[in-house]
């Protein structure tokens, strides 16, 4: 029996996301084949906790615990943090020089995915179509002018760092511009301010499934609000349509982008890729490496509709770790 820490929670806005991900991978797994344990990181403390609720601490220099005077070390670590520091690198590269295996992307690659304007920059070069995008950061003068002329109105003005939309905002007006910077600016000291692409939003999960880099059905997102926002994401004010209502030349080409970028990027683990398609062509908008897993998430339907179960997606994702 391998002994897994799922370690989730984290230090940004989606910790508590993170923690329903954690606790869906903690009730799907195998139990004949992996004794599962909770790990809690939070900036205060870093803890294991058990189906009792109670809390023992985990020893930061070797990532191990003692619960009943036994120490307990892990074999490999499931990585169900959203954002900062499971989806940016930091424990990646924690884990990496503990010699631990662990179920994401290496340290490099997570870093650059997290950053969504480095990402965008590394793919152009390869064909990957990309929004028209301004860059801000903190301090930067603020020329709302020069920002319109370049990205036109409406335009999306996005943290650069965050997930599940937290600090977005679509900007229709000139006067909208500055609290939505402001905004942006409470998640993170980098903003990016994109073009509004006006097409059909599709999420692209791209899996290495058993050894093998799987493109997994599209979902298309539709959302009540003006565009896929929190309440969207998690509120259900939206829906997610899995298969995507596209044709298979566009299915083909979203598919190959996907792949293509998770390939260039020399991706392991779970990714999920935004696009929006306008006029047949695909435009990325930034890829996930640490994607919801609840079982309402858009990647653990994506799998469903696959025919793969939750238990052999994180099965398959532990197996490839330890391999």
């Amino acid at each position: 029996m391998k002994n897994v820490a799922i370690i989730m929670g984290g230090y940004s806005s989606e910790y508590q996301i993170s923690l329903t991900s954690g606790g869906v991978v903690y009730s799907n797994l195998d139990k004949s084949k992996y004794t599962a344990y909770k790990v809690h990181i939070f900036k205060e403390k870093w803890v294991y906790v058990d189906d009792s609720g109670a809390e023992f601490p985990i020893n930061k220099n070797d990532f191990s615990v003692v619960v009943s005077g036994k120490t307990i070390t892990f074999d490999v670590v499931f990585n169900a943090i959203h954002g900062t520091p499971g989806e940016d690198g930091l424990m990646q590269a924690y884990f990496e020089l503990l010699g631990i295996p662990q179920t994401s992307c290496d340290y490099y690659q997570s870093a650059l995915t997290f950053n969504k304007r480095d990402l965008l920059s590394v793919l152009k070069p390869y064909g990957i179509k990309t929004a028209t995008s301004y860059y801000l950061n903190w301090g930067d003068v603020i020329d709302a002018d020069l920002i319109i002329k370049t990205v036109s109105l409406p335009c999306f003005v996005k943290p650069n760092k965050s997930g599940s939309s937290f600090g977005i905002s679509k900007v229709k007006t000139k006067d909208e511009l500055l609290p939505a910077i402001e905004n942006a600016y409470k998640e993170d000291n980098e903003i990016i301010i994109e073009s509004f692409l006006d097409g059909v939003e599709v999420s692209v999960g791209v899996i290495n499934y058993k050894g093998k880099v799987t493109v997994l059905p599209i979902t298309e997102i539709v959302s009540e609000n003006d565009f896929f926002d929190y309440e969207a994401k998690y509120l259900g004010k939206s829906k997610e349509i899995t298969p995507a209502r596209i044709t298979d030349d566009v299915h083909a080409r979203v598919s190959a982008t996907a792949k293509k970028a998770y390939e260039i990027l020399k991706m392991k683990g779970f990714s999920r890729s935004e696009f929006i398609i306008v006029n047949n062509e695909p435009y990325m908008l930034e890829m996930n490496t640490v994607p919801g897993l609840t079982t309402e998430s858009i990647l653990p339907q994506q799998a469903r509709q696959a025919g793969i179960s939750l238990s052999e997606l994180f099965s398959n994702a532990i197996d490839l770790a330890l391999n």
